[in-house]
């Protein structure tokens, strides 16, 4: 499913998705706080949860998700949920880097602009100062599209995606930036929360 939702292949993606979803929730939402509660309510017992956000994703920032805060991967993944550095309490977010090779049992992926949908087709973007930057290597590309197949593939039983809304008064968080991208999961036919 998500190879065909990054391949674009939106038909595959549908029928894979009906078929996938009675034993594994996907859903998605603009909220941030909706999907932590969406997360809590799925976890039983000791089931461990958390967010994941592309190492790119610098303007997630308004929504208390900053990628530049380095989080300790031993307390995120093994300590309790009375602990605020573990993934339960929802604060501190893993990269690509923090979560390949690992997962857990309910995960958020924040998805933020640099990875977005558009026309048909992925655009990448890096942003630098004060303002988003196209990648145009075809290399830099690959690694951006894999960091969100490693994102997507972390979560055992199912995860909730957030393509936040934006902001209009704001120019690095314009609402174009995300509303396709949602609208494109909207379209393969992810239940919005």
């Amino acid at each position: 499913l998500v190879k065909q939702m990054l391949d674009l292949d939106i038909e595959e993606a549908r029928y894979t998705l009906e078929k996938v979803r009675a034993k594994y929730s996907i859903v998605i939402t603009r909220e941030v706080n909706r999907a932590k509660d969406w997360l809590k309510s799925q976890a039983r017992g000791s089931e461990r949860y958390g967010i994941v956000v592309s190492s790119q994703a610098e303007r997630l920032k308004p929504h208390a998700i900053d990628v530049k805060s380095p989080v300790d991967p031993i307390h995120w993944f093994l300590d309790s949920k009375r602990d605020v550095r573990s993934s339960y309490y929802l604060e501190d977010v893993a990269t690509e880097f923090h979560i390949q090779w690992l997962e857990l049992d309910w995960v958020c992926v924040a998805w933020d602009a640099d990875f977005r949908y558009s026309s048909n087709d992925w655009e990448y973007w890096s942003f630098r100062g004060d303002c988003w930057q196209h990648i145009r290597k075809e290399e830099r590309k690959k690694y951006l599209k894999n960091a969100y197949r490693v994102l997507l593939t972390r979560a055992r039983q199912g995860m909730v995606i957030v393509v936040p809304t934006g902001d209009a008064e704001d120019p690095t968080r314009n609402p174009k930036f995300y509303d396709e991208t949602f609208n494109y999961l909207k379209d393969i036919g992810f239940l919005e929360i």
